[in-house]
């Protein structure tokens, strides 16, 4: 697309079979390639930084492993056993959830729609279609979702991107995205537009 973004698109789009995205999209303040810090690793370049690498057969149901956090910098964990985002610290830090995703090849690849779950794919994030929809955990196999066609429906959402942020959008629902509250350790939900309750923007870092 030359130049600039417009709009909430995504400028190069990450390979469809491992979802690598160029090291260029990750947020400025994350080290990039060539940015190591000793042996031990610390302040290695993000994986997801080429697309080149990619190997995946085609019909593989691949695994990922990310980080996602709001672009407020509140981490996701779980609390009464709700998703919920809040700003880690310390010995805290420990309770951050990571999200598996894969890709859902039942909807249009350009969308890039992906389902995503936490504690190794076991709860999936799902939104049914409603007027006023809700977001909740569902215990599920996030490898076998996408072999159940239209079914994975509101276990899906579609991910757009736009100056180092993304969003994510409810396939059962359109128009809403997942969001955030503006105010910590309160529980993810679903929002039509950003405003100065809901957060949509999130980052997206490979684990």
């Amino acid at each position: 697309m030359g130049g600039g973004v417009r709009g909430w698109g995504e400028p190069f789009a990450p390979c469809w079979q491992c979802g690598n995205t160029p090291a260029s999209f990750l947020p400025s303040f994350l080290p990039q390639r060539g940015s190591a810090a000793g042996a031990g690793g610390v302040g290695r370049p993000m994986e997801a930084e080429g697309l080149a690498s990619c190997h995946a057969p085609t019909l593989q149901t691949k695994v990922f492993k990310y980080r996602i956090w709001d672009m407020n910098q509140k981490s996701l964990y779980l609390r009464n056993d709700q998703l919920v985002a809040g700003h880690l610290q310390g010995a805290n830090a420990a309770l951050e959830e990571k999200v598996f995703w894969v890709p859902n090849r039942s909807f249009e690849h350009a969308r890039l729609p992906v389902i995503m779950g936490i504690q190794n794919g076991t709860r999936c994030l799902a939104s049914p279609a409603a007027p006023q929809p809700t977001l909740r955990l569902e215990a599920a196999n996030i490898t076998e979702l996408p072999r159940a066609g239209e079914a994975s429906l509101p276990f899906t959402f579609f991910r757009s991107y736009k100056d180092g942020l993304w969003r994510f959008e409810s396939a059962a629902n359109p128009g809403w995205f997942l969001c955030t509250s503006a105010r910590g350790h309160e529980p993810l939900g679903l929002s039509r537009h950003p405003d100065a309750s809901h957060v949509l923007d999130f980052y997206f870092q490979l684990c």
